[in-house]
């Protein structure tokens, strides 16, 4: 039986498609503020400090985190690429998450109606099950599990 990882919905939605897995917390700023400045089309990740997701394209799939880091401007950040359409389809956390990432997905919610998905209070276990490149699945529930 696959394992199915269980969290806290903050903005519901379903997904299905591509994971990119952050074993640290993201820096907005640093991981997103480049493609968003450029106006660019989608957001390949600017954050050399994090090799998770440095150069890899964050736009459209589900990234998996334990947390977001970094200054205060991080929910205007997420709230701008949302804006922009050029956000992660999903932010699934493994911790609870914290309140400048939540400002941001709500107020994007929101505000800017964007269909961002959040989920918080995964577990850490999900870290180390789910690989960049797993296919997953989410349920508006806030169920993610691997598909096969």
């Amino acid at each position: 039986m696959k394992k199915v990882f269980k969290g806290r919905v903050i903005c519901k939605g379903s997904y299905e498609g591509e994971c990119v897995v952050s074993k640290q917390g993201l820096n907005t700023l640093a991981t997103f503020q480049k493609s968003a400045l450029k106006n660019a089309e989608q957001i390949i990740g600017s954050d050399q400090n994090n090799p998770y997701v440095y150069g890899k394209n964050l736009t459209g799939v589900a990234l998996v985190l334990p947390q977001t880091i970094g200054s205060t401007t991080g929910g205007l950040v997420i709230q701008t690429i949302c804006q922009m359409g050029i956000n992660p389809a999903a932010l699934l956390f493994s911790e609870e998450i914290d309140s400048l990432a939540a400002s941001g997905v709500i107020l994007a919610k929101n505000w800017e109606n964007s269909n961002i998905i959040a989920i918080d209070k995964l577990g850490p276990e999900i870290l180390e099950e789910l690989k960049t490149g797993d296919r997953i699945k989410v349920g508006e529930d806030g169920s993610v599990s691997l598909v096969d």
